[in-house]
């Protein structure tokens, strides 16, 4: 896992980078809030979309709602990063259309679009 913290209008973004899965269901999303949070001292984060497991994008199995609620519970903006056009449900392209409405949670095509969304408010 590579963390590299970006600092855009006066908020610091962690922006973190694996090859690993960091996230597979809801306790390694704690330990992923809890690490990151406590090593980088940020409250906002992008992860690149290959570190969340593939039963994150299949709306049926809840895991994306109960994943993100953690986010928002634990109130850290995430931003996942990656091309998302490869998935044809129009369940999963609606709520990453809704996603991307609100304030905490994003779903972007690159770093440089995370840290735009991130660094509002």
């Amino acid at each position: 896992m590579d963390t590299k913290i970006v600092q855009k209008n006066g908020k610091s973004i962690a922006i973190i980078q694996s090859n690993d899965i960091l996230i597979k269901d809801v306790q390694s999303t704690l330990d992923f809030i809890a690490t990151v949070s406590y090593e980088s001292e940020c409250y906002r984060i992008a992860l690149n979309k290959e570190a969340i497991t593939e039963d994150f994008f299949e709306l049926s199995t809840n895991l994306a709602g109960e994943i993100l609620q953690k986010f928002v519970n634990y109130n850290i903006r995430f931003a996942v990063i990656g091309d998302f056009t490869c998935y044809s449900s129009k369940s999963l392209k609606d709520f990453i259309y809704e996603s991307n409405k609100g304030n905490h949670i994003f779903f972007v095509p690159n770093e440089n679009e995370a840290v735009k969304k991130l660094s509002i408010n």
